[in-house]
């Protein structure tokens, strides 16, 4: 799918194919253009020597995931945006191939010192390789973890092998032909379900994805499919993706890569967006995404909701807020805010379901201006005080405050009031400013 979009943003197809040529593993690309949900996008797929020759073309369809133009393929074991055994590891083989066992139980496998070797053997320049290897790396590791092997015994099966290494080798050199400076996802659909591989039955996000993943923001929504594969999670690795809200951008080009699946309803595509970060002025365009999490609670105690804003904090939340609200039935209740990063929301979401006596909540991102901000220290008569000072885009001092932390610690050890050192804290300040000019 990333290599579709590549394409239809604009990358040359010619390269990619140049790439996959370069690898010398008897595979190459082939393109078209394929309606997903009624919006027309590229569909990329490697195809095989074996695919190629024609030796099993079921195996072939099956294995590019492409069906007749009038087949809706509905089974819910088989509705994955990609193939799982494409996902490189041999233990990784989905269900659907088990009837064809047989045709692949005699194959070699490539083990992952191999399929580096390969990669660092290609004429491709040394950025595309070392993306690529970074990538292989991060797959082995994550499947070395997960079934307790030394990582120099992961495996990949000879078929799903070619198909991973053209798959992230082209996508290494087709974001290198971008030549963008930072990559930024959406949290990321991961999806539900099961999946059965050479194991038995697992959980979907499969464990090396979840590996993968890391920190990244995920949920899931929609019917139960693997959305999120080995692979995919490999080259977001692979890419150092950031994520977050779409950022303020001027839009140069749109490309979309089409998954297999025609899913009613649903377009199985992936949108790619390349442009250009837009400048910031002295207002809106100085705004950053801030997420905004808030639920009514009138069934729980102070010292509970007190324990949970505690819990926020620590957890990542910018600030926690808490107000008292009339609700239905004459009913006081405490409305519940939290401000954010967007990364941590989901976090946070689960926190408060688990943690506090709600049975809901709502969210949204919404957009935040600040000031920059700097920070100066100044000497009391009782000690050192940090002064926080806020300055507009010109440069002039727009507001000022003394560090509640630094001047609660002065008052303390002089047993002296809290006012009279942030007074104090301020005069100094604003003597200092007035003999800077």
């Amino acid at each position: 799918m990333l290599l579709g979009a590549l394409v239809d943003a604009g990358v040359s197809f010619e390269a990619l194919s140049e790439t996959a040529a370069a690898l010398n593993v008897g595979a190459r690309l082939e393109k078209r253009k394929v309606m997903r949900g009624g919006i027309a996008a590229t569909k990329v797929d490697v195809v095989t020597a074996e695919q190629a020759n024609g030796e099993d073309a079921t195996h072939a369809r099956e294995h590019t995931h492409e069906f007749p133009p009038h087949e809706h393929h509905t089974h819910p074991h088989h509705a994955h945006e990609a193939h799982p055994e494409h996902e490189a590891h041999a233990h990784h083989e989905h269900e659907a191939q088990e009837h064809e066992a047989h045709s692949h139980s005699h194959a070699p496998h490539r083990h992952l010192s191999v399929i580096l070797e390969i990669i660092r053997a290609a004429r491709l320049s040394e950025a595309v390789k070392e993306r690529a290897c970074r990538a292989f790396q991060l797959l082995g590791e994550a499947e070395a973890a997960i079934h307790f092997i030394p990582l120099e015994s992961v495996h990949f099966h000879e078929v799903g092998a070619v198909d991973t290494i053209v798959d992230i080798v082209c996508a290494a050199a087709g974001c290198e032909a971008l030549g963008v400076d930072r990559w930024i996802a959406s949290p990321l659909n991961v999806g539900s379900g099961t999946v059965k591989c050479q194991h038995g039955t697992l959980p979907v996000p499969a464990p090396a994805t979840l590996a993968l993943l890391g920190d990244a923001p995920v949920y899931s929504a929609g019917p139960p499919m693997e959305r999120v594969t080995p692979t995919g999670a490999g080259v977001l690795r692979m890419l150092e993706v950031s994520y977050g809200p779409l950022p303020a951008m001027r839009v140069k080009a749109t490309g979309y890569g089409a998954g297999g699946r025609d899913t009613p309803g649903e377009p199985n595509l992936l949108r790619l967006l390349v442009g250009e970060e837009a400048e910031a002025t002295v207002d809106a365009d100085r705004g950053e995404p801030i997420g905004v999490i808030e639920t009514v609670i009138d069934d729980a105690t102070p010292q509970l909701l007190a324990y949970v804003s505690e819990l926020l904090l620590d957890a990542g939340a910018w600030d926690v807020y808490r107000a008292a609200v009339q609700m239905k039935k004459g009913r006081t209740g405490v409305e519940m805010k939290v401000l954010c990063s967007p990364d941590v929301a989901p976090r946070l979401r689960e926190l408060i379901l688990r943690e506090t006596t709600t049975i809901g909540l709502h969210w949204r991102i919404e957009t935040k201006i600040a000031l920059d901000r700097e920070l100066v220290m100044v000497k009391t008569q009782w000690g050192d005080v940090r002064i926080k000072v806020a300055h507009w885009p010109s440069g002039e001092v727009a507001n000022s405050s003394p560090e509640y932390e630094d001047c609660r610690r002065l008052a303390q050890e002089h047993s002296i009031p809290l006012k009279d050192v942030m007074r104090a804290a301020i005069e100094a300040w604003g003597k200092a400013e007035k003999e800077g000019d």
